[in-house]
């Protein structure tokens, strides 16, 4: 039973990142105690890798995460959920700032090249694309850093998507007055 709970495991929690739902169908089997059978029998590195970024902080940690790179806009941007779905809200600020962003590794102006790669790289989310190049620039990247990764992206997401993230680049630089 060991073996098929870690690997049920390993397959939830690689159907919430292939699907992108951190918080997706099945990402409630990621979730330490959920097994079919005898749980206590899951432990050592299956349990400590996945109960390492449920602790009890994540939401303040993600907090003073989202407000370093959004300031209060990215607090009034989450709280515009809570007459609607406040879990939404607290799944954003725990799991992308509070165990993504907050992680080792990178830096926040890698991480906001990067985010600023993905969504233009998905060309439907425009408001979150905007909300991420002023936190770039909050964050200490250049509008000549901005303006190159969205440019690389036109290789791998075509024109179009490069055209429409370029053209919200360049609303939200000169709305700041960087240049």
């Amino acid at each position: 039973m060991l073996v098929q709970g870690r690997r049920l495991l390993d397959l939830a929690v690689w159907l919430a990142v292939v699907c992108r739902h951190a918080y997706g169908p099945a990402a409630h089997l990621a979730q330490p105690g959920f097994f079919l059978g005898d749980e206590s029998k899951v432990d050592g590195p299956v349990r400590e890798r996945y109960t390492d970024t449920m602790d009890e902080n994540r939401f303040e940690r993600g907090r003073a995460k989202l407000t370093e790179i959004h300031a209060d806009m990215g607090i009034q941007a989450v709280g515009s959920f809570d007459e609607v779905c406040p879990d939404l809200g607290r799944f954003i600020v725990e799991y992308p700032f509070g165990d993504i962003y907050s992680r080792p590794g990178l830096d926040l102006k890698t991480r906001q090249l990067l985010t600023i790669a993905a969504l233009t790289t998905l060309g439907n989310a425009p408001a979150q694309l905007r909300a991420h190049i002023h936190g770039a620039l909050r964050v200490g990247c250049t509008p000549q850093e901005i303006t190159e990764t969205i440019l690389q992206m036109s290789v791998y997401a075509g024109f179009p998507a490069a055209m429409n993230a370029m053209t919200i680049a360049g609303e939200v630089i000169g709305e700041t007055n960087y240049r």
